[in-house]
């Protein structure tokens, strides 16, 4: 348990941006989600065009530092990828 007054404040920092990071996490999946479910529906206009609104949404969970590089270029290469795939 914090016991000086900075470690103290720290632990209400930590929280609030816990609850921040929750949240920014929680849009991306949901974004992320929607691109998933047009392709297993083998929608391709709607793959695009829930693809193309996921893309900033990752970049900026890169941006606050939610998630990490690779791992958000990897997600939107095999989105594109699985995406792509449709068509052929």
């Amino acid at each position: 348990m914090a016991n000086t007054r900075s470690a103290k404040k720290m632990v209400r920092k930590i929280a609030r941006r816990t609850a921040i990071n929750k949240a920014r996490r929680s849009r991306v999946r949901t974004f992320v989600r929607q691109v998933e479910e047009a392709i297993a529906a083998k929608d391709k206009k709607a793959a695009d065009e829930a693809f193309r609104l996921a893309q900033p949404e990752l970049h900026r969970a890169v941006a606050k530092g939610v998630m990490k590089k690779g791992a958000v270029a990897r997600k939107l290469s095999r989105l594109s990828a699985r995406i792509k795939a449709l068509s052929a």
